[in-house]
């Protein structure tokens, strides 16, 4: 259902209002060809009313001859602000980039986090960012799973459909996505609602299956079959099933790059506001598919780089599949039991 303009607006207020937005500050909006009109005019108009100075900064798209499909994820090479240095300065002098066009996994995106700018990443329909904008309430239960998942030395992932993989931790750091940026140099996404980290590099061993319903992104579809991949040394050495692991086989063979077989990071949903079911409400070209990564009690895995975490997998494939009905264990402690999401530890049941 369509959003109205008042509504939107409200919603941008309380993300920038969370996102301690001052009036002395200077606000990038940063946009291209497949940004939602909506969402601009109501984010300019919030900023105005917040007292904050607004700027446009409108770049061309790149790497159509090289992605698969129209999903701003689909590609991870070069980005509109790779060589573009007057770009990156006018975003590295700015207190707050709104993100409305999709800039991630860059060198670029680094430097102006480096230099004390928050970046907020807002690329979904409007009526998607007004049903998760987020709250005060989401940053605290984020907050506390980081906490869970900040120390750990091992995460075990097992399922009714098969799964059984184990993640060595601790060689790279934790994220907390809560949708919206209160502290300089954060980058965050709305909606989010999630909790993630990395396996240390080669250790990641075992069996992931992806069984009927969970979801691949970026195809944005659900798999109508089971699709078995074997994982070892951290790397993806075999894909078995029907027609959809063919599919996935092949899209991840067509990037010619070893390194798009390694696991990415991995974590768990934590959004009450999203839903499984909502993927097959929409066009392919009209989401990127928050609310699959979203939702309660998903774990959520990857394939691809490491970079955003501080590693030196930069490769532009990436794959985020979220599984349903899983059981996910820190160091034989479960956080998500069946999907379903624990307040509190249960020691000695994974």
């Amino acid at each position: 259902m369509a959003v109205s303009d008042y509504d939107l607006i409200q919603a941008w207020k309380q993300v920038l209002t969370l996102s301690k937005l001052e009036p002395t500050h200077i606000v990038t909006v940063l946009t291209s060809s497949s940004t939602h009109p909506q969402t601009l005019s109501t984010a300019l108009t919030a900023i105005g009313l917040l007292g904050a100075t607004a700027n446009r900064l409108d770049l061309q798209p790149v790497n159509a001859e090289k992605a698969l499909s129209r999903d701003s994820l689909a590609y991870l090479g070069t980005t509109p602000l790779t060589g573009n240095r007057a770009a990156i300065a006018a975003l590295k002098e700015s207190d707050l980039v709104l993100d409305l066009m999709t800039l991630l996994f860059s060198p670029e995106q680094h430097e102006i986090l480096k230099a004390g700018t928050k970046i907020l990443l807002a690329v979904e329909p409007p009526e998607v960012l007004v049903r998760m904008v987020p709250s005060a309430d989401d940053r605290q239960r984020v907050t506390q799973a980081a906490k869970k998942l900040q120390g750990a030395k091992h995460m075990h992932i097992t399922s009714e459909a098969g799964t059984d993989l184990r993640c060595p931790l601790g060689e790279f750091p934790v994220i907390s996505e809560y949708g919206f940026v209160d502290e300089p140099g954060r980058w965050d996404h709305w909606p989010s609602g999630f909790v993630l980290t990395w396996p240390n590099e080669r250790g990641t061993e075992g069996t992931i299956v992806i069984d009927r319903g969970d979801i691949l992104l970026p195809m944005k579809s659900y798999a109508q079959e089971p699709i078995y991949v074997s994982v070892r040394d951290g790397f993806v050495t075999n894909i078995e099933g029907g027609v959809d692991a063919e599919l996935l086989s092949e899209y991840m063979a067509s990037f010619k790059d070893p390194e798009a077989y390694a696991m990415s990071h991995i974590g768990w949903g934590l959004q009450p506001r999203a839903h499984w079911s909502t993927l097959a409400m929409y066009d392919r070209e009209a989401t990127i598919g928050m609310d699959a990564r979203a939702y309660e009690g998903n774990f959520l895995f990857s394939f691809g780089p490491n970079n955003e975490a501080g590693g030196q997998r930069n490769t532009a494939c990436h794959i985020d599949i979220p599984l349903r009905r899983c059981t996910v264990s820190l160091d034989g402690e479960a956080v998500v039991r069946n999907g379903k999401v624990l307040d509190g530890f249960e020691y000695g049941k994974s």
